[in-house]
C-alpha cells in the first residue's frame, strides 16, 4: 500500500511526469509498476493460487482506478482509462504467470 501511495503521490508532483516521460513513456512506466506491485500483492496473499490471483487482479484494478480518479483532481494531469486498462492488464499478466508457476517456483526452492 505504501507503494502505490507513493506512485500516487509522486505522480501528483508538478512536473514530475513529464520530467519522467523523457526517459520512459507512460505505458511504460504504468506497466512496470502495477507489474511490481501486483508481484508484491501476489506473493502476500493467502489461499490457493487461483484466489490469489483474483485478489491481485482486482486489487490492482482498484489501486489504478484510485491512481487515475487522485490525477484527475489535478490541472496539468488527467485520468485516463487507458492507463487504468495498462495497469490491469499488468496486474493480469502477473497474476496469470504466478498462478502458472508459483507453486513450481516453490517446489523448487524445497
Amino acid at each position: 500500500m505504501a507503494l502505490s501511495l507513493a506512485i500516487i503521490v509522486i505522480g501528483s508532483l508538478p512536473g514530475a511526469r513529464s520530467d519522467i516521460g523523457q526517459y520512459a513513456s507512460g505505458w511504460l512506466l504504468h506497466s512496470v509498476a502495477y507489474a511490481f506491485l501486483a508481484v508484491l500483492i501476489y506473493i502476500g496473499s493467502t489461499g490457493n493460487e487461483f484466489w490469489r490471483a483474483v485478489k491481485t487482479v482486482l486489487t490492482i484494478a482498484a489501486m489504478g482506478a484510485a491512481d487515475e480518479y487522485v490525477q484527475s483532481f489535478f490541472p496539468y494531469r488527467t485520468g485516463a482509462v487507458s492507463d487504468w486498462l495498462i495497469d490491469t492488464a499488468a496486474g493480469l499478466a502477473v497474476s496469470a504467470t504466478l498462478w502458472r508457476y508459483w507453486p513450481r517456483i516453490c517446489r523448487q526452492a524445497n
